[in-house]
């Protein structure tokens, strides 16, 4: 048996006996590790290299969707004043302190 096949196999029998969350357990786990040992820099880079693959195989029209379902969401969820709220508190002066 090569260590494909030995792969291939255990992964099958670990795919039987958990469900989806204990592989989001996993990953989590595995990337709050890499975070630890690498340092921020290092997630930060392979960030840019993943947008940056995503943006050349998707194109900026994927982008434009995104960021329209998002804002859609966001006016479903908290009312189409929400940005301009946001802005207004954003403009305010602070209130002075004594």
């Amino acid at each position: 048996m090569t260590v494909q096949e030995a792969g291939k196999r255990g992964g099958a029998k670990t795919a039987a006996t958990h469900d989806h969350d204990h592989y989001v357990k996993i990953g989590k786990k595995g990337g709050a590790q890499t975070a630890t040992n690498a340092g921020s820099e290092y997630m930060a880079e392979i960030g840019k290299r993943g947008g940056a693959t995503l943006r050349d195989t998707r194109g900026k029209d994927h982008f434009a969707a995104m960021g329209k379902k998002g804002g859609e969401a966001v006016k479903a969820k908290y009312g189409p004043d929400y940005y301009r709220n946001l802005a207004k508190k954003r403009h305010q002066k602070p209130a002075a302190t004594a």
